[in-house]
């Protein structure tokens, strides 16, 4: 999967299912303090995940994520590994 579509797919899902505004959606957020994502987000982030690229997070691997930069490399890395 190309690194542009895993970032469409991505921001899409934050806006509309985490209801994050788009223009809050940058490379250098983080996830928590700027997004706002608490704990119940982040479950829900695996669902979404799981069903839109087909794998699982694992929790202690996406704790190392902080930013959406980083997120989008650490799906990266997976789809791609």
């Amino acid at each position: 999967m190309e690194r542009k579509e895993i970032e469409s797919l991505v921001d899409h899902f934050l806006v509309e299912e985490m209801e994050i505004p788009a223009e809050a959606i940058k490379r250098e957020a983080r996830l928590k303090d700027d997004l706002g994502l608490d704990s119940l987000d982040y479950v829900d982030i695996v669902v979404i995940v799981e069903k839109n690229f087909g794998f699982k997070i694992k929790p202690e691997e996406m704790a190392q994520v902080s930013t959406v930069d980083e997120f989008y490399n650490y799906i990266e890395s997976k789809m791609n590994g």
